[in-house]
């Protein structure tokens, strides 16, 4: 193992695992537990491709593809093997969160985002996270414009699935 490569995946884990968790955390319906698991999972992926980056996007850009394709492949397997788990957990909320209310409306919302499909919750959790669009649709593969469309539609998606809750 040579020590520039170790060097910058400290660095690239160091910076990155709190957004690696958060978006493991949407596609895991809340389970901390699943998530962390995923997270090592991204990481473990990310070691394995750092020789391959080829630097045409940012770093940031290439994890959120990382986390992606390992969340997905993950759902898939474990889909398969365990239908309902996924699909009855509930949410866990960060300790940290004073306001009660508020608090029942980001579980409302994450419990909402869980009900998207995939690839519209990896959207919308990018929107959360704050990522430009320009990001986000190259993460997608999709153009800036079609991008908008979507965005506009999920939120529409989940005012209606949080309304009817």
């Amino acid at each position: 193992m040579s020590s520039e490569k170790r060097k910058v995946f400290e660095s690239l884990y160091q910076e990155f695992y709190s957004m690696v968790f958060q978006v493991s955390l949407g596609f895991v319906k809340g389970d901390r537990a699943l998530a962390d698991d995923l997270s090592q999972e991204v990481f473990i992926n990310t070691w394995n491709a750092l020789e391959k980056f080829q630097g045409r996007s940012s770093h940031k850009t290439w994890i959120y593809r990382i986390t992606v394709n390992t969340c997905l492949q993950f759902l898939r397997k474990y889909q398969k093997r365990n239908p309902r788990r996924l699909d009855e957990s509930g949410l866990e909320m960060p300790s940290h969160s004073q306001n009660e209310a508020l608090k029942e409306q980001n579980e409302r919302l994450y419990q909402a985002i869980g009900r998207l499909e995939e690839l519209d919750r990896l959207i919308i959790m990018m929107v959360l996270d704050e990522l430009k669009y320009e990001e986000i649709a190259n993460v997608v593969g999709v153009t800036e414009a079609t991008l908008r469309v979507k965005i506009h539609r999920i939120k529409a998606r989940l005012k209606k699935l949080m309304n009817n809750e």
